[in-house]
This record gives structure tokens, sequence and C-alpha cells, in this order.
């Protein structure tokens, strides 16, 4: 494939708003991922509100541990077909590279890899679910 349908694919990604496409032409195939970055938050400056609160003892701190997140929107599956184990599990030693799912974008299966070798703390989705674009899907031991 030259250059120029590249681009013009390029193109089309972006007018589109796609996140991932691939074209298959006899025996060429491309296959384009676009990742976004994830936008700062904004701050909005409002007049000041007087309240009222008592102290909260108990504070939620984030779990320890490092996440695995999703490179892209879609449907994730935990296993490679419905009769099938899931691909981890709690408690489970995976190495960078593993499978840990796979996730459905546009009718394409695209496996979702370990980018590194741990211990399964816990798995923040369910079989099915709708993943965002950088959403936690896995969490390692810290």
């Amino acid at each position: 494939m030259d250059i120029e349908k590249i681009r013009t694919l390029i193109e089309l990604m972006e007018e589109k708003d796609l996140v991932s496409m691939e074209v298959a032409s006899g025996d060429e195939r491309v296959s384009l991922t676009r990742h976004y970055a994830t936008p700062a938050p904004t701050m909005i400056s409002a007049p000041p509100i007087e309240t009222t609160s008592t102290p909260n003892t108990t504070t939620t701190s984030p779990k320890p541990g490092t996440l695995e997140t999703a490179p892209m929107v879609g449907v994730f599956y935990a296993a490679p077909s419905p009769n099938d184990p899931p691909f981890v599990k709690v408690g489970q030693t995976v190495q960078a590279g593993d499978t840990l799912g796979i996730i459905e974008a546009m009718k394409i299966m695209n496996p979702l890899e370990a980018t590194q070798s741990g211990i399964i703390e816990e798995i923040l989705v369910q079989n099915g679910d709708v993943v965002q674009f950088g959403q936690p899907v896995v969490r390692y031991k810290a």
C-alpha cells in the first residue's frame, strides 16, 4: 500500500473520529490505531461558599498496586469464547506479554496484553463490560 493511501486512511480516521481501523486489500493489510492523551482537568474558579461540616474520620485512599488500563474503547471479554476459561484469574502470576483479555472494537478482537510481570490482585471489569480508553482493567499486587 502506498503512503498516499495510508494518508487518506488517516484523514478518514480523523474525520470520522475513529480510534482504530484495519484495511485489507489482497495480501496487503494496514492496521491504524489512534492514542489520545488524557486531557488535564480544567479548573473553574467560583465565589467561595461557606459551609460547615464535621471532619470525616474515615478516609478512602486508592489501593496500592499497578494498573493495567484499556488502550481503546470497546467491549472487554475475559475469555476467548463463552465456553473457555478466562485468560487470567485473581492470584495468577502473569508475564509481560501475556493476554489478560480481549477488547472488541469495531468487530476487531484486540488482545489486551500485560505490560509487566506480576500477580493479579483484582480484575476491575466484568466480562462483556464496555471499557473506555484509559479505564483501569486489572490491578497488580504492589
